[in-house]
């Protein structure tokens, strides 16, 4: 992975998990499930906005907002009772919101990967991870081009 590529908030998210003993990383994917930012009010009561991520167990769902400046706003709902894949939600939607469309589609796929849990949460979760990364990557590049 080009240490270059990956944008500033991502790098420091990376890093926190990779100072902490692999034991203590599922801990910390469990506080950022706490601080999944609230949707938009306009957003609330309309789910057919949003995408459902199919590579998901748990029913999670995202929409990417891209300004007229260019710059990304990720929102997502996950349930509480499903708390790895809302903090990786989480972790996306704070990683990414505030980037410009080209920074959030440099983001490397095997981002998901490079935080250290691959040992403490299951393929299939990581896989979640992955799926929403991409399918905001594709939102982004399908609102930018509008």
């Amino acid at each position: 992975m080009t240490e270059a590529v990956l944008p500033e908030r991502l790098a420091e998210i990376r890093d926190e998990f990779l100072e902490l003993p692999e034991a203590d990383r599922l801990q910390l994917l469990l506080e950022y499930s706490y601080e999944l930012p609230p949707v938009p009010a306009e957003y609330e009561d309309h789910p057919e906005l949003y995408e459902r991520v199919a590579e998901c167990q748990s029913p999670v769902f995202i929409v990417i907002d891209v300004g007229g400046d260019g710059i990304v706003a990720m929102h997502a709902t996950a349930p509480p009772e499903a708390p790895t894949t809302r903090g990786f939600a989480s972790i996306l939607a704070q990683g990414l919101t505030g980037l410009s469309a080209a920074d959030v589609l440099a983001v490397p796929g095997d981002f998901p990967q490079t935080l250290g849990l691959t040992r403490v949460v299951s393929p299939l979760r990581i896989s979640g991870m992955t799926g929403m990364l991409l399918r905001a990557q594709r939102q982004v590049r399908e609102k930018s081009a509008a």
